[in-house]
């Protein structure tokens, strides 16, 4: 007999109750147990960043992350990004607008990435953009285009120096 663990978890702000293996990953209590499949399965290895989401705020790679170890925090998805009324994110316009994405497979995990770079900080420069999204692979090679609507997204959501001065 399989011994399972029942957990109430926080997901883009609502509630699911699950019963689960001890060692069923956040990204299989995701996709295969609660149809959230924007997170995607890359490597399942942790090197490739295509199922990162958020868990209290913080960027992690869902397919090294127990569901276990996430009940009673929030867990944030590809799918939480927009607005209740389907408005994008800065973010996800951003990639819109710039053609961030080719095939779009690594697109929510480098999205999720991204909304991750701005909020730390870490979008001030390409370089730093570079440097701080290199956890996510896109074996499409749209690495150009990604910077560049981090770059877009990190102007619109995060007021410039001058505009903080002038506050």
């Amino acid at each position: 007999m399989t011994r399972t663990i029942h957990l109430n978890l926080d997901i883009n702000g609502k509630g699911y109750d699950l019963d689960v293996e001890p060692r069923v990953t956040l990204l299989d209590a995701l996709r295969d147990h609660l149809v959230l499949t924007g997170t995607k399965k890359g490597c399942d290895q942790g090197q490739c960043g295509a199922c990162t989401c958020h868990v209290d705020g913080r960027r992690v790679l869902s397919c090294l992350t127990l569901a276990a170890q996430v009940e009673g925090r929030q867990v944030e998805t590809i799918e939480g990004l927009s607005g209740a009324d389907g408005t994008l994110h800065a973010v996800q316009a951003a990639f819109l607008e710039q053609d961030a994405f080719q095939c779009g497979y690594c697109t929510p995990g480098q999205i999720m990435s991204a909304v991750a770079c701005i909020r730390e900080g870490h979008a001030g420069s390409d370089a730093e953009i570079r440097e701080y999204m290199s956890g996510n692979l896109c074996r499409c090679g749209a690495y150009n285009s990604i910077v560049a609507a981090v770059r877009q997204a990190a102007q619109a959501v995060v007021p410039s120096n001058k505009e903080m001065a002038d506050a």
